[in-house]
């Protein structure tokens, strides 16, 4: 009995002086990391977390816009092939939009049409549209505008020239560490600190902005945090007043923040589903166009969805890119293979949520399940009678 006290008054000092350490040299959001995301038994973000955050409500439209059933919905079943990697990678919904109408849709572990899932990093599209409505509507003066015009914290060194288009096209040339997995990198601290916004203005350049790509979470929390200094509006209502009311969004969505009343973490996390994510999808297709209302400019949206350096076409702004058989591609994409998939030559959206995802093995930008969901859906539509 003697050993057994020792043992726990040496366990409790033991992880009492670990938690004063972590605290003394400013560790301490590893506490909420392993609390969050090893205390449920994963090893990174995950679909549900958004129930261990504090979270913006974003509210459905007073105008909800149903999308139509197509008349031969769900009329073809998924390829075995389309199955079997449903299974392998953990999917909870597979939508396909044909010709604006949905034409097949599954659903899996329990998920369903009105279940929220995180979007992790499909969330900077989201962001690069609010950039675009910003941009229309002259609070942000264009691409090109200095983002040291509205954080003088960025007004010297490399990063003095650095834009908001640098921010949105991945080319700030900030110090970033995007890993996801270590916990000592910058992208997880900014996942679990309470203080979000000091992690972000404390970045430094290392490289000069606009030169080449490099993909950083960082870019688009620091582009969110310029469109809420330009438009004076917290940036989730800003998207809830001009996306989410106009465009019909049937399900109320929430959006992480970094603690209470917070900012929202802008790079990621808007916990919405299948069908409601697929809408901005169908905006960016239609050019900025929504039931005949502009809600962004074209030449925005077509300048977003075309490569911004030639030797990176993977990336525009905002959006990813593609090209598969000839059909040109541009996606939204998020960690563990979250996909909104527009194919615009064949009118057509995929959409994928799912727990995991499968890196490429070709040495292409996509993944290898991106790729799958891809040719298996035109498999699928070849059977339409």
């Amino acid at each position: 009995m003697k050993f057994l006290k020792k043992f726990l008054l040496g366990f409790v000092l033991f992880f009492g002086l670990l938690i004063a350490v972590l605290y003394i040299f400013n560790f301490d959001y590893l506490i909420k990391a392993v609390r969050t995301v090893y205390f449920h038994g994963h090893k990174t973000a995950f679909l549900d977390d958004y129930h261990y955050f504090d979270n913006r409500e974003m509210s459905k439209s007073t105008n909800p816009q149903p999308w139509p059933i197509a008349k031969d919905y769900n009329s073809v079943k998924a390829t075995a092939t389309m199955e079997q990697w449903h299974k392998k990678t953990e999917s909870v919904a597979f939508l396909v939009i044909k010709n604006d109408s949905i034409w097949h849709e599954s659903y899996y572990d329990g998920y369903g049409k009105d279940s929220k899932s995180n979007s992790f990093s499909m969330a900077k599209s989201v962001v690069s549209a609010a950039l675009g409505k910003a941009i229309q509507q002259r609070k942000i003066k264009s691409l090109d505008q200095r983002v040291s015009d509205l954080f003088p914290q960025f007004s010297a060194g490399k990063s003095a020239n650095m834009t908001v288009g640098d921010l949105s096209s991945m080319a700030s040339g900030l110090d970033w560490d995007e890993s996801y997995y270590s916990p000592f990198s910058v992208t997880t601290r900014a996942y679990f600190d309470t203080e979000l916004s000091p992690v972000i203005l404390n970045q430094k350049a290392i490289d000069l902005p606009g030169q080449s790509y490099k993909y950083l979470s960082g870019n688009t929390q620091l582009l969110a945090m310029c469109i809420e200094k330009a438009t004076g509006e917290e940036l989730s209502g800003y998207v809830a007043k001009n996306f989410w009311q106009p465009m019909g969004f049937e399900n109320d969505a929430l959006w992480q923040t970094d603690h209470k009343d917070g900012v929202v973490k802008a790079y990621c996390c808007i916990a919405s589903n299948a069908r409601d994510f697929a809408r901005f999808g169908k905006l960016y297709k239609q050019y900025g166009k929504w039931n005949g209302q502009r809600l962004l400019d074209s030449t925005f949206v077509a300048q977003s969805i075309r490569p911004r350096f030639e030797d990176s076409p993977q990336y525009g702004y905002g959006w990813w890119l593609a090209e598969i058989d000839q059909k040109q591609i541009f996606y939204m994409r998020g960690h563990l293979g979250q996909y909104v998939i527009v194919i615009p030559q064949d009118n057509l959206i995929i959409v994928r949520l799912g727990h995991l995802t499968q890196r490429s093995t070709q040495g292409r930008p996509e993944s290898d399940d991106f790729l799958v969901w891809v040719a298996e859906t035109f498999k699928m539509l070849q059977q339409r009678k």
